[in-house]
Order: C-alpha cells, then sequence, then structure tokens
C-alpha cells in the first residue's frame, strides 16, 4: 500500500515507537517566539537543562508584541534576547530586524519539502505549504523540542481536498480556506493533517498556499500540506541552488514527498470552487462563513489588515487597490506590517 506525504515525513523522521501508534520524530526546525517560548526557556532553567539542542536548527523572534506594550511584554522580550545570546543562536530576528513569524521564516529560507517544524503557535502549519510536516506544540513538546531535538506525534491519518475549477474575479486563497472550513465545520479535520491538492492549488503561488495551509488548525487539523513543485522550487531557489544542479533536479527530488497514487485516506473531499464569491465570517467561529453578498449592507466599524494569515506584501498591496477605490470615513482601519 502506498504513503501519503504525511506517512512519508513521518517514516522518514522516526527516532522511536514507545506504543503503538505514538511515535517520536526528530526535529529539523524549532521556532519560537515572545509569547511562548520564554516560559519553557524558564521551566528548562529551573531544572537546570538551560540547553539547546542545534542552535542552527532553533529559529527565533520577537514578533507579537513589537516594540513591548509594558513591563511583562519587555520581560517576555529580555528572556528572548538573553536566551539567544547565551546560547548564540543566530536566527534571533529582534525588533527592527523582525516580522511576523510565519512569514518571515519562510522568506529565510527555513523551511524545506519533507521538513518537520514544530513552534509554540498554533498556526504553525502555516509551513506545511513547502511540503513539510509543521504543527503548533504546547509548551512542554516545546521544550523537549528545544532541549533534544525531538517531538512525539500520533501516527497521521490524512483527509485529502481536492480543490478543482479556477479562482474567480476577487476570490483569493482565504476565501477558498473559508470555504473549506465551512464545509469540514471546525470539528471536522481533528486530530488530522489536510493534504491540499488539484489544480486551484498547483496555480498558487507559495504566498497563497501558506495561506491555505495556515487555517488548516482552524478545522481542527494537526497540520495542512501542499505538495512541493517547481513553485515550491523557484520560491527556495536563492536557498537551495547550490544543492541541485538546476532547478529541474530540485522539482525531481522533491517529488519523492508527493504521496504515492495508491495512499490511503481517512476521507476525500472534492471542491469545484469556479463559481466560489468572495467569503466573509459573521461569527466568532471561523466556520461561520457567508458568500460576501449576504452581508451586504452590513455596517463595519473597524477593519484590520495583515495577520499570520495574510498579512504579506501580496496582501498589503491587494489592500491598498481596493482602498484607493472605495473608503469609508468613520471607519477605523488597523495595518499590521510586522
Amino acid at each position: 500500500m502506498g504513503k501519503t506525504i504525511a506517512s512519508k515525513i513521518f517514516d522518514a523522521h522516526l527516532r522511536d515507537m514507545p506504543s503503538p501508534g505514538n511515535m517520536i520524530l526528530d526535529i529539523d526546525v524549532v521556532m519560537c517566539h515572545e509569547i511562548t517560548t520564554p516560559i519553557a526557556i524558564m521551566d528548562l532553567v529551573e531544572k537546570g537543562m538551560d540547553r539547546v539542542f542545534d542552535t542552527s536548527k532553533i529559529k527565533a523572534v520577537i514578533d507579537h508584541v513589537t516594540p513591548a506594550k509594558d513591563s511583562k511584554t519587555a520581560t517576555q522580550g529580555k528572556i528572548m534576547r538573553d536566551w539567544a545570546k547565551r546560547h548564540q543562536i543566530k536566527d534571533f530576528f529582534d525588533v527592527g530586524a523582525n516580522g511576523v513569524c510565519h512569514a518571515l521564516f519562510p522568506e529565510k529560507g527555513f523551511i524545506r519539502p519533507g521538513y518537520t517544524v514544530i513552534m509554540g503557535d498554533s498556526h504553525t502549519c502555516t509551513h506545511g505549504a513547502f511540503g513539510a510536516f509543521a504543527a503548533g506544540v504546547g509548551t512542554t513538546d516545546l521544550e523537549v523540542g528545544i532541549l533534544k531535538g525531538v517531538c512525539s506525534f500520533r501516527a497521521p491519518e490524512t483527509l485529502r481536498v481536492i480543490l478543482s475549477g479556477k479562482l474567480g474575479t476577487g476570490v483569493t486563497a482565504k476565501d477558498v480556506i473559508l470555504a473549506v472550513i465551512k464545509r469540514l465545520t471546525v470539528n471536522g479535520a481533528t486530530d488530522k493533517v489536510i493534504e491540499f491538492v488539484g489544480p486551484v492549488v498547483e496555480a498558487m503561488t507559495m504566498a497563497a498556499r501558506m495561506t491555505l495551509c495556515n487555517m488548516a488548525v482552524e478545522a481542527g487539523a494537526t497540520s495542512g500540506l501542499c505538495l512541493p513543485d517547481k513553485v515550491t522550487a523557484e520560491y527556495l531557489w536563492p536557498f537551495i541552488k547550490d544543492d541541485y544542479t538546476s532547478l529541474e533536479a530540485a522539482v525531481a527530488d522533491f517529488h519523492k514527498w508527493h504521496s504515492d497514487p495508491d495512499a490511503p485516506y481517512a476521507a476525500v473531499i472534492e471542491m469545484d470552487i469556479s463559481t466560489l464569491a468572495p467569503q466573509v465570517t459573521f461569527g466568532f467561529k471561523p466556520d461561520q462563513v457567508k458568500d460576501i453578498s449576504e452581508m451586504a449592507g452590513t455596517p463595519v466599524d473597524q477593519i484590520y489588515i495583515g495577520s499570520c494569515t495574510n498579512g504579506r506584501i501580496e496582501d498589503l498591496r491587494a489592500a491598498a487597490t481596493i482602498l484607493q477605490k472605495s473608503a469609508k470615513k468613520g471607519t477605523d482601519l488597523f495595518l499590521t506590517c510586522l
């Protein structure tokens, strides 16, 4: 029987299997930010285990509150700075050289196909866009990752989502993933990996694929993945050009991380998004989604542009284009470019 991309990655990184279905994986990248990591750092210090397994595989950033807004967030930043200096962590991005972690780290070339990636952040699944298994973890798992470079996961079940058709005018990857979540519901992919495939995904840029995978967790998924291809290789080329004789060679090598034709899936869902309209959420849950036309006439008091989901330069330019055509007085607009 064939294997899914998730199963292939798990097999390639398996360190131990202490019980059936419980797999200890070697981790390629441990990402850290100043909200969840200081707790792990201080706990390791208190236990007398203030060490890191490999300084080259630790990537750290101050990105959630920058600059600090009070003494508590200033302390969180100081803990990160002192820790990075103490362990000579080269890839530490302080205020002034930072950015949203899930945009910054891929732009630095830290994520590659077939990698295992963890972080104390639920939207770590963003990095599955590169054909990596990337998952948010709790403090204890983050500590173990920092200290020993391993993490425990259950053997993955995969939910395959086939996206066919072509994006209509004004429809983006954010609309696509909202439509997927609406169909799956917030519990529909719990404890599963979502594998996004199909013509729509193949036509997406890496930025769009990151948006798609970023919100897999909103359907309960552990991670979201796309199959690495030429688009992936072109994005990563500045960082991998010394590893391959040509772009085509990189694409051919990436193919080893593609799911086999006879790979087993927990379920397969097909969605034709040719007629999909721009989407909008109307409640506090991400599966409360409507076509934007259904919200016509609804007053809007505040607008927030930019996030780890779609706050990249492509998104800000798209927003600027719309704002040049239409902007209403009396509406508060918030923008993040970090």
